[in-house]
């Protein structure tokens, strides 16, 4: 088995964790502001519920942004017969990196400590990308 769909797995369980919990408070939340979903047109219908709420559905849509690379480069290595320790280690810190995000953002969503994570996030994103770039490149 290639150890670097692992992590890849994982990232897209935690997506579906943040997807339970988005309907797991949008929908009471709903219930409460007495919305009617059929009559919702576009995201803006949805400003009324509470801030708490929105963080986590902003936060399920982010999981389907920039993930979406680190899942492209992950078979990408997967395709070149496997990752070494170096590039499944990045990748691993990678979706740590993505759950405590997403923690963040769910709960107090302090944004400078947020960005602050994002940022590692990409950087390790980035190096990841650029050792696996320079593999295919390299022959």
């Amino acid at each position: 088995m290639n150890t670097i769909l692992a992590p890849v797995l994982a990232l897209v369980g935690w997506t579906f964790v943040m997807w339970l919990w988005m309907y797991a408070t949008r929908i009471p939340a709903m219930q409460a502001a007495k919305m009617n979903a059929a009559k919702l047109k576009q995201k803006s219908d949805l400003d009324p519920l509470p801030v708490k709420v929105k963080q986590i559905a902003d936060n399920y849509n982010h999981l389907h942004e920039q993930p979406v690379l680190f899942y492209a480069v992950c078979l990408v290595i997967a395709a070149l017969g496997g990752a070494d320790s170096a590039a499944l280690a990045l990748a691993w810190a990678y979706v740590a990196i993505r759950v405590v995000h997403s923690l963040m953002q769910a709960t107090i969503n302090f944004v400078p400590a947020r960005f602050a994570i994002f940022t590692l996030g990409s950087i390790v994103l980035f190096v990841l990308w650029l050792i696996t770039a320079l593999r295919v490149f390299a022959g």
